[in-house]
Formats: structure tokens, sequence, C-alpha cells
């Protein structure tokens, strides 16, 4: 199989999303923005307790987040990676998390078939990147890879966006699944699957319809 290699860069901007007349659409991250996220609050305001800057952590924990998926991308599609713009303490975590990512692999032996390509949806007005389509057990299935301290509900709002994505493009899945990877040597992986994402559609497409309102987007 051919190596190539792919660049990436901390300063890569967003993915722009638009329907083939050219209207720009938002992504799903975008969309549920507007949802509150305690979690986070809560850890804002303890950094603070602790005299330390949050917007400096998260961000750090955004570039190894980044970085970790572009490895796994990188591991999937068989390319070499270019990881030049990093520290070497940022690429040591992010491969730790791809070493994580590889014993979840010898036990999920997966095809991948789609891997970090982005979708519009012309049905809905909407965008989103997938992590990873693959086939396990002669089944689809949908997979997005986090980095950070838990799984939370919005993450299954996230996935039933990009099935709604998929089954546009052909694509059907049998079940959905988040899967963590720690970052440190201490953590492993977790994951969480879900087959019927019906609930979290609707919440979604209420989700959708708040953010439209907000931006004066008619529909």
């Amino acid at each position: 199989m051919t190596t190539t290699e792919s660049k990436n860069t901390k300063t890569k901007i967003h993915t722009v999303y638009k329907l083939k007349d050219g209207t720009r659409v938002p992504s799903v991250t975008t969309i549920l923005g507007i949802l509150a996220k305690p979690a986070l609050i809560d850890w804002a305001w303890r950094c603070g307790c602790e005299g330390i800057d949050y917007k400096a952590v998260r961000d750090q924990a955004g570039d190894i987040g980044k970085l970790a998926h572009y490895l796994i991308m990188c591991h999937l599609k068989n390319q070499k990676p270019d990881t030049s713009e990093y520290s070497i303490q940022d690429i040591n975590k992010a491969e730790t998390c791809l070493i994580k990512y590889w014993d979840w692999e010898k036990e999920t032996p997966i095809e991948p078939v789609i891997v970090e390509e982005a979708l519009v949806s012309e049905k809905y007005g909407f965008g989103g990147t997938i992590d990873c389509l693959a086939k396990l057990n002669d089944e689809l299935i949908l997979i997005d890879h986090k980095t950070g301290k838990g799984i939370w509900p919005e993450m299954f709002y996230q996935l039933a966006a990009y099935r709604a994505l998929l089954e546009e493009y052909g694509y059907y899945i049998t079940s959905a699944r988040i899967l963590r990877i720690g970052k440190n040597e201490n953590e492993g992986f977790e994951q969480r699957i879900m087959i019927d994402l019906s609930k979290q559609w609707q919440i979604f497409q209420y989700c959708l319809k708040i953010y439209r309102l907000q931006n004066g987007i008619l529909t």
C-alpha cells in the first residue's frame, strides 16, 4: 500500500461548508454551540479558584486533541504525519492517544470506509466532518474520537446529525459510538455505543431551528 505524507497545522482554519449553490451553512458543532455546557463551566470555575488560566489549558488541550485526531487519521489512511509545528510535549501526549487507539483497534478490527471527510446536507442545510465510518462484522458503524475528560449526551446529538448526513449520501449505519482516548499514561480508552439515535436527532433538529432563528435564517 502506498504511503503519502499528510500536513497538519495548528493555524488551519475551520472547514467552511457550502451547499451546491454556494450558500454557506453552519457546522454541526456550531449549531450545538447554543447548548449550555455545565461541565465546562464548572471546570473553568475550578481553574480560576486554583489560579490557573483556563484558556491556556483549554487551548493546549485543543492542540493535543487536534493532533491526536490527525495521527489517527494518518494511521487509518496510511499516511505519514507531519508534526513539525507542534511541541515535543504535545506530540508525546498525542502519540499516547494514538497508542490507546491502537489498543482499541486490536479489540475492534475495523475496515475504514470514510475518514475525516466533510459532508454537507442539501436537505437540512448543515455540514459536518466524519471522523470515521467503518465496517465491522459486515455492518457499517460510525465512530467519533474524543480526547476530553468524559462522554457527554451532546456528543450523541452530534452523531445523530452525522448519521443524517451519511444517509443522505447513501450510507446507513447500524450503530454509532464515542471512543474516548486518554491523554495520560494511566488512562486507557472508553467507548459508548448507541443504536437508536432518534431522540438525539430530534434534539439536534430543535437546536438547528433555534440556531436559524437566532441568526435570522429563513427556511
